[in-house]
């Protein structure tokens, strides 16, 4: 997985407003997504889910709603190639951005370091796209434009997450999502689910509030699972075959920076994504928002055209409406 990413490692799937912009945004790209062996799923009717109030939710037989399901590695793969195969895009690798250029009234582009050596990129539109360790407030700052409101709401969940060779008897035949959700009366909430995804495998994260939070300790995993208000993901893995360690994470907390309230902008810099809206990834919120949000930001330049006065306000308050 890429570095500052740290959901990669876990559980987690494309909403089906994300799925559209997706599409949009790379016309075919679900499709590849499915060839190379993601899934598209009816919620809830390619799902077995345990509600909060720990009833089970009917199985739809028909539903419009259909969530792209994968790996993130598999997700990232497909879309890199289809952005790398445009002419009109630049790769630098191994290159760290350092900064902002320009003044509280104009971004002019950014310092970056490549190697031991630093250099300057112009650029009429910067995007940060950094997702949750950003340094937009910082560098902003740096320039002289006041701080922007920031909220963050956390509520201590850990995930841990061991992907499994999913066993014979559930190979070929669109095995469905396995979900335990937490019921919030009764604390520490804990809950879990089951992703079959490429390869013959599954991905199962285990979550869990402060006091109840799943470990890294590999003895522990399917006394964990078996142990939540349902003990179904217990069952189903306690005979599989592991394929690897068990990822942790905690950093969850939902953080929300309000850029397009802010009182001044500079022109040439707008912020998409988990830079603007990092969420708890229990909400499966963060991939469906980012693609919306760039979806929304790419109208706007196409019905203002590039290098208007203030265009960068209109922007960043295009990309914070599917927030």
């Amino acid at each position: 997985p890429r570095r500052g990413v740290p959901q990669a490692r876990h559980a987690h799937l494309v909403w089906s407003g994300g799925v559209k912009a997706f599409d949009e945004l790379l016309p075919g790209l679900t499709d590849e997504v499915v060839a190379h062996g993601g899934r598209l799923v009816h919620i809830m009717g390619d799902m077995v889910s345990r509600a909060p109030n720990e009833v089970w939710f009917r199985r739809f037989t028909a539903t419009r709603h259909r969530n792209l399901v994968c790996s993130r590695d598999l997700l990232d793969f497909v879309l890199r190639g289809r952005v790398l195969a445009d002419g009109r895009v630049v790769l630098r690798e191994e290159t760290t951005v350092l900064g902002l250029e320009g003044d509280a009234t104009t971004v002019t582009g950014v310092r970056v370091r490549t190697g031991d050596e630093e250099s300057t990129l112009r650029a009429d539109l910067v995007v940060d796209a950094s997702g949750r360790g950003s340094r937009a407030p910082q560098w902003l700052t740096g320039l002289g434009v006041p701080a922007v409101a920031e909220r963050v709401v956390n509520a201590g969940v850990a995930y841990a997450t061991r992907v499994y060779d999913a066993p014979e008897a559930t190979r070929g035949i669109d095995f469905p999502l396995i979900n335990v959700q937490a019921n919030p009366a009764k604390a520490p909430g804990q809950g879990g689910i089951v992703l079959p995804v490429e390869g013959n495998r599954w991905i199962v994260t285990l979550s869990g509030t402060r006091g109840g939070e799943p470990t890294g300790d590999p003895g522990a995993f399917v006394d964990f699972a078996l142990g939540l208000g349902d003990p179904v993901i217990g069952e189903l893995i306690k005979d599989a075959r592991p394929l690897g360690d068990i990822a942790t994470t905690r950093a969850t907390a939902n953080r929300r920076r309000y850029y397009e309230q802010a009182k001044r902008w500079p022109d040439g810099f707008v912020v998409l994504g988990d830079a603007v809206a990092g969420y708890n990834p229990v909400y499966g919120h963060g991939l469906t928002v980012a693609a919306q949000g760039a979806l929304a930001v790419r109208d706007v330049l196409r019905a203002a055209g590039p290098g208007r006065p203030g265009l960068s306000r209109r922007l960043q308050r295009a990309a914070a409406r599917p927030v």
